[in-house]
Order: C-alpha cells, then sequence, then structure tokens
C-alpha cells in the first residue's frame, strides 16, 4: 500500500490493520511523519512535530493491541497540554512555555492507543475562524493554499485533508471545530455541552468543547466514545449516553422531523452555493424518507453578535489571564496581535454585571430555540455563508482588530448559536463548488449526539466523500 494512501484510510480501519500485524505501529507512525515533512513547508499545519517521542511509542505497540485506535498517529491542537511539550496558544506571549501534564482529552487519546505526532497551529487563542498568525504565519488549505482551512482548528484540518494524520484532535467554542471541517471537507462534531471534560483546568464551559476533526462519521462517533465523560470536581456533564455513540451512529436513525433553513442568525449575505447546500441536503434527507421542511428558526435578534461577544471574549482572554499569572505581567503592545489586545481591554473594561447579564440574555435565547426545536429532530442549515476565505484578505495586522472580528462572524453566522444552546452539531461534506468543499450543518437535540452521528451517517452512506482528495495531497 503506498505511503500516499496509506493516510487517507479511516483510523478505525487503521487500527485494525496494526492490530491484526498486517501493518506495524511504527511503520504507520513513520509515513504520518513522512507526510508531515513533506507537505509542511508549503501548509504549515504543525507547531512542532514528535518524531522520536512518536517514533518510540509506536515501537511499543503489537499486534493484538485491543485499545480502539493502538498504533494510530494524531495530531492535537496546540492549546491544549501535552507534557513536556510547549503549550503557545499561537502568541508570542506564551514564550515557550513547557506543559507539565497532559490535559484531559491528551490522557484519554493515550489511553486509547493513539500516537500523539505532533501539535497543530490554530489562530492566537483560538480566536479567529482562520488560522493566519504574528507567531506561525498562515496555514494554508490543501484544496486551494490561497485559502483558509479555517478556525480555529485550522492546523488539525489542514493535517487530516492533506492526509498527514487520519484523525486529529480539535475545539469549538464558537464553530472553531465544524468551520474547518466545512472548509477543508471533513466531518466535524460539536458534542453536546460538557460532554468531555475540560480537567485539569476548568470545570465546565458555556461555550466550549473538545472534539475531533476526521474523513468518517464511524470515526467522529468512536473518537466521541473515547473522549467522553467527567472528571473528578468536574462541576457539571452531560448525561451519559444509554449505549456508545458508535453503536448508534451504525444503526438507521428511523424516519426523521428534519427542518431546512438557509436564513442566518445573524443579518448577513449567504452566498447561493452556501445556502444551496442546506436545501440540497434536505431533498437528500427527504429522498431517504425522513419528513422535511422549510422553516426559519427564531435566531435573528438584534444585539445577538455583541451578547455573544461578551461571553467569547471572557472565554479566549482568560487564557491570556492564566498566561499573565504565569509570567508574572499583563500583554502589552508587541506581546500580542491587535485584535488579542482589544479584546483583552474590551474583557478588561468590563464589568461583573455585563457578563452575568449577557449570560441570562444568552440562556433565555438558548431555551426560546431549543424550544422551537422540539417537534423537529435535526435542523439543517449551511455551515458557512461563504466559501473559505482568501488568507491575505484577512491578515492579522490591521488597524481595525475589531473590524476583523466583525469579518469573522458574516463568514461563519451558522455556528456559534449551538455553542450558545449546547445542543450537538455537525458539519458534513456532501458537496463541492468551484473545486472547494461546500458543507451543510446539522442541530441534533440536546445529549443526543449518537441519533445525529446516525443521521450523518445515513447521509455519508447516500453521497459518500471520505475518498476526495485536495488538489494538493
Amino acid at each position: 500500500m503506498p505511503d500516499a494512501d496509506l493516510l487517507f484510510r479511516p483510523a478505525l480501519d487503521l487500527a485494525g490493520l496494526v492490530r491484526s500485524g498486517e501493518l506495524s505501529a511504527r511503520e504507520l507512525v513513520a509515513a504520518s511523519l513522512a507526510r508531515i515533512d513533506a507537505l509542511g513547508p508549503e501548509l504549515n499545519a504543525f507547531v512542532d512535530v514528535f518524531h522520536d517521542e512518536a517514533l518510540a511509542a509506536a515501537a511499543a505497540i503489537h499486534p493484538g493491541d485491543e485499545r480502539p485506535f493502538a498504533g494510530v498517529p494524531i495530531a492535537v491542537k496546540n492549546n491544549r497540554a501535552i507534557e513536556g511539550k510547549r503549550l503557545t496558544f499561537a502568541s508570542d506571549f506564551t514564550g515557550d512555555w513547557t506543559a507539565p501534564y497532559d490535559h484531559n482529552v491528551v490522557r484519554r487519546l493515550r489511553a486509547a492507543g493513539f500516537i500523539i505526532v505532533g501539535s497543530t497551529t490554530l489562530p492566537e487563542w483560538g480566536i479567529l475562524p482562520w488560522t493566519n498568525t504574528k507567531r506561525f504565519g498562515a496555514t494554508r488549505n490543501p484544496w486551494d493554499p490561497a485559502r483558509t482551512s479555517g478556525g480555529s482548528s485550522g492546523g488539525s484540518a489542514t493535517a487530516v485533508a492533506a492526509g498527514m494524520v487520519p484523525i486529529a484532535h480539535a475545539n469549538d467554542g464558537g464553530g472553531s471545530t465544524r468551520i474547518p471541517a466545512a472548509c477543508c471537507g471533513l466531518v466535524g462534531l460539536k458534542p453536546q455541552r460538557n460532554r468531555i471534560s475540560l480537567a485539569p483546568e476548568i470545570g465546565q464551559s458555556f461555550l466550549a468543547v473538545d472534539g475531533v476533526l476526521t474523513r468518517t462519521v464511524a470515526d467522529t462517533a468512536a473518537a466521541l466514545d473515547v473522549l467522553a465523560g467527567p472528571e473528578v470536581g468536574d462541576a457539571a456533564w452531560a448525561p451519559p449516553p444509554p449505549e456508545p455513540f458508535g453503536a448508534t451512529a451504525a444503526r438507521e436513525p428511523g424516519r426523521l422531523r428534519v427542518a431546512v433553513t438557509a436564513s442566518p442568525p445573524l443579518d448577513v449575505p449567504v452566498e447561493p452555493a452556501c445556502a444551496q447546500a442546506a436545501r440540497d441536503a434536505g431533498e437528500l434527507l427527504a429522498g431517504l424518507g425522513h419528513h422535511v421542511e422549510e422553516a426559519d428558526p427564531p435566531w435573528q435578534r438584534p444585539g445577538l453578535g455583541e451578547l455573544f461577544t461578551a461571553l467569547f471574549a471572557p472565554l479566549v482572554m482568560g487564557q491570556v489571564a492564566a498566561a499573565a499569572a504565569m509570567s508574572g505581567r499583563e500583554p502589552g503592545e508587541g506581546d500580542m496581535e491587535p485584535l488579542s489586545l482589544a479584546l483583552w481591554r474590551r474583557v478588561a473594561g468590563m464589568s461583573a454585571l455585563e457578563a452575568q447579564g449577557a449570560a441570562f440574555m444568552l440562556e433565555r435565547f438558548a431555551r426560546e430555540l431549543l424550544q422551537w426545536m422540539e417537534p423537529y429532530d435535526v435542523l439543517v442549515a449551511p455551515a458557512l455563508a461563504e466559501a473559505p476565505v482568501v488568507l491575505d484578505d484577512v491578515d492579522w495586522d490591521t488597524g481595525d482588530p475589531m473590524g476583523l472580528f466583525t469579518r469573522s462572524a458574516a463568514f461563519t453566522p451558522f455556528t456559534a448559536v449551538a455553542n450558545v444552546s449546547g445542543q450537538p452539531a455537525i458539519s458534513v461534506p456532501l458537496f463541492e463548488h468551484d473545486g472547494l468543499p461546500v458543507a451543510a450543518q446539522l442541530f441534533g437535540r440536546p445529549a443526543r449526539e449518537g441519533e445525529l452521528l446516525a443521521v450523518a451517517a445515513q447521509l455519508e452512506a447516500a453521497r459518500p466523500w471520505a475518498d476526495r482528495r485536495p488538489p494538493v495531497a
């Protein structure tokens, strides 16, 4: 099997080859590292690559290893701690701080048998939906290197789409798993709020949850089974599923009620190809026997973007506060990009009442949205409002940082509502337009990721996407 083809196989298939002895873990990891080295200069997906450690870990895995992903290479976004490795958040302000511990998701990935081959790029502090930073430069989309691979999990998306790894870690506080999935033709699930523990740093998050980027729904479901569940001391956690997510995802979901909309939560234009992706996904679901109707959610509210910023900005700036506490000083000019510094100052000027008031209003919005969805099992919408943006058009070095932030919302108006509502949502790469992937986004019922994954798997079987290859790959 040529190395160029190997890393495009599903992660579960690769684990099976290692388990059977048909392929050694060391051969598999070596193929991954070779792809990373070959494509890295053009695509810039990695912060660090762990050549020696990854090969040593792979050499310790032998045929018959029953762990679900034993020997499979994976990359971890560089906003989660990996013991002994630098944790940068793509900011100069962090320096080369070395993490003395593994984050919960890293520990669980290791326990499942994954081999961590490196850490991937992100926009500074994970703020923007494109990955183009002062510290590490631009991460490029293998479908068109002039364009973004999305954000904030942009490096992970590029790594999977280009066949450097078969699966990569991601996380999502406003769309940061689903956006790069849509840009790069991958599967990107935002699980239910508090489904995956954020230990050891924090006990819960209103907006953010970890996950993975993959080529197949089955890989996503199996990885969720590995990552899901609370840790001791968590302040909140999602109710456990009645059975493994992978088992539910593998079954036909039955006849469902589906709503379809192309109307965005923000007053921004939606490109025709993106709107058509949602409508075509609805037609595909109707052809599969589901009841499908057009229905616009009550999600266009005055000031919604400002309310979201009042919660999102403290979330991302909390990372800056932690770095400031460790360094013994606050960031100044030159430590961070203009947008990061603008948000830092915005948060510093907020009162506790402002943040709490925004939380109350967004919680009310979430309840009303979920109540509206009660007659439906799935809501289908576009994943993005436009094609992946050209990187030169969204440079970090701007004299209008909040204008750049507003521009990001126009690119991704459909994603953040699921972070506010907490419900699961998934981006599926059903279509193409002008040589680029075009995704639909499916919103599911609260805490019912298994059923949402089953619908996504049904769409995948009807219109397969896993074998599509971007030109750079």
